[in-house]
């Protein structure tokens, strides 16, 4: 935290997920993907360039639309996930994780 107190609140931010994609033994190529927030920061910065000339922001379904919309011009930019072949095996471990996982005291199940 002395040396560099922007860099510790991000590891602070980020332990729980960082520990999550390790105890799930998320391979490393997925776990790289998983780990970076990259992509939704670059796709919620084209849907703001979209959303910028916007003058008057009225109801909900209108700001649905705009931000739809720069969604749709954000998705031409993406690219395939590296690891991609991978998901399997984190949907096998989520689901194993979840089956495990003990339900609280006062919570009605499904």
């Amino acid at each position: 935290m002395d040396l560099n107190p922007s860099a510790a609140r991000s590891l602070e931010e980020g332990m729980e997920e960082t520990l999550t994609v390790h105890k799930l033994r998320v391979p490393e190529q997925l776990r790289r993907t998983l780990c970076c927030t990259n992509v939704i920061e670059s796709a919620f910065s084209i849907v703001e360039t979209v959303c910028r000339n916007v003058k008057r922001w009225r109801d909900g379904d209108p700001i649905e639309r705009w931000v739809g919309s720069g969604l749709v011009v954000a998705e031409r930019q993406f690219r395939k996930v590296v690891g991609y072949r991978h998901i399997p095996l984190l949907l096998t471990s989520l689901a194993t994780a979840v089956s495990k996982k003990p339900i609280a005291k006062g919570t009605a199940a499904a």
